[in-house]
């Protein structure tokens, strides 16, 4: 990104929010196969009793007591949820009425009005695992040149993820997979000297390819068991709930990610032996193994971020700024975040997407001295 440094932008801080629910893996006995933990890394999930507004906002009231930002310098908000089911699946499945309780536009207006800064625009997306990249993508190229940032400014990309509420929990291979969760990541331009930036965007997109088949659908399904917080069982008499080809997308996860990275290298001038730090989607420690085993082939010699699923499993387009947030003043020098995710549901497609972040000498400062 060129530019003077009002225009160049970057990572300030960055706030999360854990439901305080934490489901262990011995409630899926007999479900999920043995070799699970070892595949994906994951031993526990966060599951919300709230909704995905309500997480979002705690994320938000998180980052104004870590940072102490003030909201009225927000300048406009990209709301990523992964965890609505598109308009028209919904209507598909559960009629009219399911399809208005599915409006992620909605959702996204109502957290800017609970956070008491309804004036500012908001763009409201699902891109599943790869949210993050999109919403970083539309915070700093629609909005942010739209709105002539001032130095004190800033925007807020929140995720806000509640699979929980979609998941089927008999199913062998999804219903252990995926964690609840909230973040928020500020970004603002590089002279701000309120919220000074620890991590300069080089680069942020996120894109659809074609699929060899339809890794992901959603369905109605009957008599589906769900986990109480008291670690026992209720049964739903019907459940909107996803289904997904999990042997399909780990194997198109791995080449996605290192397709993404290449194209952001490509983009940048940026060669692979440039990259210190790869912070990938963490989709499941398996997954992760064999991105790197890709990137390698890429001559990335960088060291890639793994093992972060165990306390919270695949948090879908939340995943990055917690890698992020876990790993923050371990980060030096370039970092890559790829991501990859399945596409539209009943769609022959998986979407893509990569960041490419370098810390900033006011972040290598900080963290020699915590270090």
């Amino acid at each position: 990104m060129d530019g003077n440094s009002r225009n160049r932008m970057g990572i300030s801080a960055i706030a999360t929010y854990e439901p305080p629910w934490l489901l262990a893996n011995d409630w899926f006995d007999g479900v999920i196969p043995r070799k699970f933990v070892h595949h994906t890394g994951i031993e526990a999930r966060p599951v919300s009793q709230e909704d995905e507004v309500t997480m979002a906002v705690r994320a938000v009231k998180n980052l104004q007591r870590e940072v102490g930002c003030d909201l009225s310098a927000c300048a406009a908000v990209v709301f990523a949820s992964p965890s609505f089911i598109p308009p028209a699946a919904a209507f598909r499945l559960g009629g009219e009425q399911v399809a208005r309780q599915e409006r992620l536009r909605v959702a996204g207006r109502q957290l800017v009005r609970r956070l008491g800064i309804a004036s500012c625009p908001v763009a409201a997306i699902n891109w599943f695992c790869s949210g993050y990249s999109r919403a970083v993508a539309l915070a700093t190229r629609r909005f942010a040149p739209r709105l002539k940032l001032q130095p004190h400014q800033y925007l807020l990309v929140v995720t806000s993820s509640r699979i929980s509420r979609i998941t089927d929990y008999s199913c062998p291979q999804t219903s252990a997979l995926f964690g609840d969760m909230a973040t928020v990541t500020m970004l603002a331009p590089l002279s701000n000297q309120r919220h000074p930036v620890h991590f300069e965007l080089l680069y942020a997109d996120a894109r659809k390819q074609p699929a060899d088949g339809v890794f992901f659908e959603f369905h109605l399904r009957q008599n589906v068991p769900a986990p109480t917080e008291e670690g026992g069982r209720e049964i739903a008499a019907e459940r909107l709930v996803f289904s997904l080809d999990g042997m399909s997308i780990a194997d198109a996860a791995p080449r996605a990610m290192a397709g993404a990275l290449a194209e952001a290298l490509t983009a940048t001038g940026l060669r692979p032996e440039d990259l210190k730090f790869v912070v990938p989607h963490q989709a499941g420690a398996g997954i992760v193994r064999l991105t790197a085993m890709k990137l390698d082939q890429l001559g990335v010699r960088a060291e890639v971020i793994n093992g972060l699923t165990q306390r919270v499993g695949n948090i879908s387009s939340g995943s990055i700024p917690y890698g992020l947030k876990q790993t923050w003043n371990k980060l030096t020098g370039t970092i890559a975040c790829p991501a990859a995710a399945v596409g539209s549901p009943g769609v022959k497609e998986v979407s893509q997407g990569c960041l490419l972040f370098r810390a900033t000498p006011y972040h290598d400062q900080i963290a020699l001295a915590v270090a």
